[in-house]
C-alpha cells in the first residue's frame, strides 16, 4: 500500500483554492442566486423583455438629422 506525500506546499495550495472559492461565491452571490432561482422556476427570466419597454421618438434623439424631424 502506497501513501501519498503531502508537504506544506500542497496544504497552502488547498488553502488558497478554498479562499478563492469562498471569495468567488461572495463576490458573485447575487448572480449565482438569480441563475439558480431562474433555473428552478422561482423567478421569471426578464432578460428578453428589457428592450420591449423602451420607446424612443425620433424627434427626441440628440443626433437626429434635419430630415428625420
Amino acid at each position: 500500500m502506497q501513501f501519498l506525500y503531502f508537504d506544506a506546499g500542497i496544504g497552502a495550495m488547498i488553502a488558497q483554492a478554498a479562499v478563492a472559492v469562498a471569495a468567488g461565491v461572495l463576490l458573485f452571490y447575487k448572480s449565482i442566486k438569480y441563475k439558480i432561482r431562474t433555473l428552478l422556476g422561482l423567478q421569471k427570466d426578464t432578460s428578453e423583455e428589457v428592450f420591449d419597454d423602451i420607446d424612443i421618438d425620433d424627434s427626441t434623439l440628440e443626433n437626429a438629422s434635419k430630415d428625420d424631424k
